[in-house]
């Protein structure tokens, strides 16, 4: 027995896969009980297949292996760890790394009254956060207010600014893109003040005098796929692949695929004239519009974590999830985009974890659900 096994045996972890379906399911996440794989095995339907030597960690258990965080942070860049700038001086190369990416304990006072007064347009039930937190029993899937942690995934969507020195930043679970913050040590910084902070609402600070802007992702979900090769190599052979495949299924299916962020002709959220409660309601309503426009944002990212479980994919939704699956071939593409994408159901057998998961009794069923 692999010391993987005994450890999880040891911890609980080890469970058959009805097991797992049972224990998220009585942890309130919607499931889907299809099969994961969709063509025969050996497949016959001419899914691109990974190299022969190409091998992943079929053995420890993978549920439980996504460490929680507050945000994540997607931006183009040199693929190096906790860089989000680049062609910038030093100082300003390294901006977002040199910021915290945990609030200080001095500072959490500060974050308990923002989540009191502020909308944050969470996927909150009419029920408390402790009182979901305390629902939460599966490993690996967490509140998005159980960390303070900022995650810096380096992305390979492009900048939607004119001036190549300004940089496009999505922001999730927000379900945010932030364009115009300048490749400077300041501009990293604002942008931590302004949309990164834990302490924040969802959206952020959208303040009329900002020189950023900042509008709702126009994307009925974002699907990122580990693609970093500097240490492993697996994700960047099977990154395209499956990047590929989802293209293909979903194009299929009726739906609009981009691999680049498309230009956005709505006012950004600056411009808002109104009171604070009344963006809040402006940007619910938007994002319970999105899943019915059928367009996916297809994008590659590095620091992921977890190359021995490649494929590596997490899906995030307008409503605030993300689903963490591992183990991804092209094999299993068309059900996730059938049950996860279309029908907002997780797959246990992939997942690696998750954030906002789960559905008290009484609520909604589906990941799409408000």
């Amino acid at each position: 027995m692999s010391l993987w096994k005994l450890r999880a045996l040891v911890l609980g972890q080890d469970q058959p896969p009805n097991n797992i379906y049972t224990a998220l399911t009585a942890s309130g996440i919607p499931v889907a009980a299809a099969d994961c794989r969709t063509c025969p095995n050996p497949c016959d339907e001419g899914h691109s297949e990974y190299p022969r030597r190409f091998s992943v960690d079929l053995e420890s258990p993978m549920l439980g292996t996504v460490k929680p965080f507050r945000r994540q942070a997607s931006g183009q860049c040199i693929w190096s760890a906790g860089r989000l700038l680049t062609n910038a001086p030093q100082a300003a190369r390294t901006g977002i790394a040199t910021l915290p990416t945990r609030m200080d304990p001095s500072q959490r006072c500060y974050r308990k009254l923002t989540h009191r007064k502020c909308p944050t347009l969470l996927p909150l039930s009419p029920l408390t956060w402790a009182t979901r937190r305390s629902y939460l029993r599966s490993p690996g899937v967490f509140s998005s207010t159980d960390s303070t942690r900022l995650s810096i995934l380096n992305g390979s969507h492009k900048t939607v600014c004119a001036d190549d020195d300004h940089e496009t930043v999505i922001v999730l679970p927000d379900y945010s893109v932030v364009a115009g913050v300048p490749k400077t040590l300041d501009g990293a910084k604002e942008l931590w003040r302004t949309a990164l902070d834990s302490g924040l609402p969802r959206m952020g600070i959208t303040e009329e005098t900002s020189s950023f802007q900042t509008w709702i992702l126009p994307y009925s979900c974002v699907i990122m796929l580990c693609s970093h090769k500097r240490r492993d190599n697996r994700c960047a052979i099977a990154a395209p692949k499956l990047e590929h495949a989802f293209i293909e299924c979903l194009q299929r299916k009726g739906w609009t695929a981009d691999t680049q962020l498309e230009h956005i002709v709505e006012p950004p959220l600056e411009t808002f004239s109104g009171t604070a409660e009344e963006k809040a309601a402006y940007i619910t309503d938007e994002l319970k519009d999105l899943p019915s426009a059928k367009k996916a944002l297809i994008i590659k990212n590095s620091h992921m974590g977890g190359h021995k479980y490649a494929g590596n994919c997490i899906i995030y939704t307008p409503q605030g999830s993300s689903v963490w699956y591992g183990r991804v071939t092209t094999h299993e593409v068309e059900s996730i985009v059938v049950n996860t994408i279309e029908r907002g159901l997780v797959l246990p057998p992939l997942l690696r974890g998750g954030m906002d998961l789960s559905r008290l009794p009484g609520c909604p069923t589906t990941l799409h659900d408000w």
